[in-house]
């Protein structure tokens, strides 16, 4: 069973304590970062292709099965739902895994690729943490604790989302062209990069980190599966963000997804909207 829309906002607040959660979830992070730098730019890496013409590395599988090994450690009764290895248990409690989010970026020897971990309960994801081991940098996240990102000091820095307030001043990163052709939206891209003071393609998990970093405005891409936006979403939110799918909406399964610093939400969905 994945993870279905839900009605309740990706930034609802949540009753419980994520501390111990968000705590194993940096643990997992540890983990990954292990086994996927231990292949990363290794000459004899081994590359198959899957039945969706998408390429898998030795070191996906790897690093998923490293985290799917603590998490059956550590969380016997929780749910996974891994790019790799698929779904197993309950979806009321369930981890969402990507052990490498720009997998072509890793088997190409590009430094930007990222694990991503994430855990929803009742489909709202709660805990979300970004590792980007080769540039050593991670961000973090759990409803209510705040967003986070580490330093070259080695002290955490929290995360908010920029205060531009006109599409004008704004900053966008909108994937790839190819996407929104597919999606039939090359018409709203042009209307959103005329609109905007600078655009670019920054891909992957990236831009949604930079987002909550306060140095973009907007971000948006089509054709995601849960594991690719699930731990985005709480570093969104908890920076001061809002995240929802192209259409507006609080789900993780529309294959699509639209973040930005909240108070220009609205405007950019407008504007994507106009005849």
């Amino acid at each position: 069973m994945t993870s279905s829309p839900s009605a309740t906002p990706f930034d609802a607040p949540y009753e419980g304590d994520l501390g111990a959660e968000l705590e194993l979830a940096l643990r997992l992070a540890d983990a990954a970062d292990a086994a996927s730098m231990s292949r990363f730019d290794a000459p004899d890496l081994e590359v198959s292709t899957k039945a969706d013409a998408t390429h898998v590395t030795e070191a996906d599988l790897a690093t998923e099965r490293a985290i799917r090994a603590l998490l059956e450690a550590e969380r016997p009764g929780d749910g996974v739902f891994g790019e790799e290895y698929g779904v197993s248990g309950d979806a009321q409690r369930q981890w969402i895994i990507d052990p490498i989010d720009g997998t072509a970026n890793y088997l190409k020897g590009i430094p930007m690729w990222t694990t991503l971990i994430a855990l929803a309960i009742d489909g709202i994801p709660r805990v979300g943490v970004a590792s980007q081991p080769a540039i050593g940098r991670r961000w973090w996240a759990a409803t209510g604790l705040g967003a986070w990102t580490n330093t070259p000091s080695g002290e955490p820095r929290r995360l908010a989302v920029s205060s531009i307030a006109t599409i004008a001043e704004s900053s966008v990163s909108f994937q790839s062209i190819g996407q929104w052709r597919d999606a039939g939206e090359l018409d709203a891209l042009e209307r959103l990069t005329a609109a905007v003071w600078r655009d670019r393609g920054y891909g992957d998990a990236w831009p949604y980190m930079l987002l909550a970093e306060g140095r973009l405005e907007f971000v948006a891409e089509f054709g995601v599966k849960e594991y690719d936006i699930a731990a985005l979403v709480p570093i969104v939110t908890e920076a001061g963000g809002r995240f929802t799918s192209y259409a507006g909406n609080d789900s993780l399964s529309e294959r699509s997804s639209l973040a930005t610093n909240r108070v220009l939400h609205g405007a950019f969905l407008d504007l994507l909207r106009s005849p």
